[in-house]
């Protein structure tokens, strides 16, 4: 029985970040930079580059949380637009800032937070 509950009390393991071809990482290092920036033109440029996708995904993902954060923040009168907006937006610069260094580094980490949502396959 007290094993049972030590087993059932481990903490959950993160997932494990996904491997990239050393070259696909450092021919489409740019890229995966930009893809923090304008998340679209990843999907364009570099449809063939696992890195690149992962970095789009995460890009595209910061930016519907933004397009939310607006509507949350534009909604809400004062507690919105005093509180929500400024701190959501230095929230998701911050996961921007985090997501370019990780790119810049050729790593495919995912943020904190909106690591786990996958949009684009």
């Amino acid at each position: 029985m007290e094993e049972q509950t030590q087993q059932n009390q481990t903490p959950p393991q993160a997932p494990e970040a996904p491997k990239a071809d050393p070259q696909d990482v450092e021919k489409n290092k740019a890229m995966g930079i930009l893809a923090y920036i304008i998340f679209f033109i990843p999907l364009l440029a570099a449809k063939e580059s696992k890195f690149a996708m992962y970095h789009a995904n995460q890009g595209l993902v910061l930016f519907l949380g933004g397009v939310a954060l607006n509507i949350v923040g534009w909604i809400i009168p004062f507690l919105g637009w005093l509180i929500i907006l400024p701190l959501g937006w230095i929230c998701l610069i911050v996961l921007a800032i985090m997501g370019i260094i990780n790119a810049s580094k050729g790593e495919m980490k995912p943020l904190p937070i909106i690591g786990g949502i996958q949009i684009i396959k």
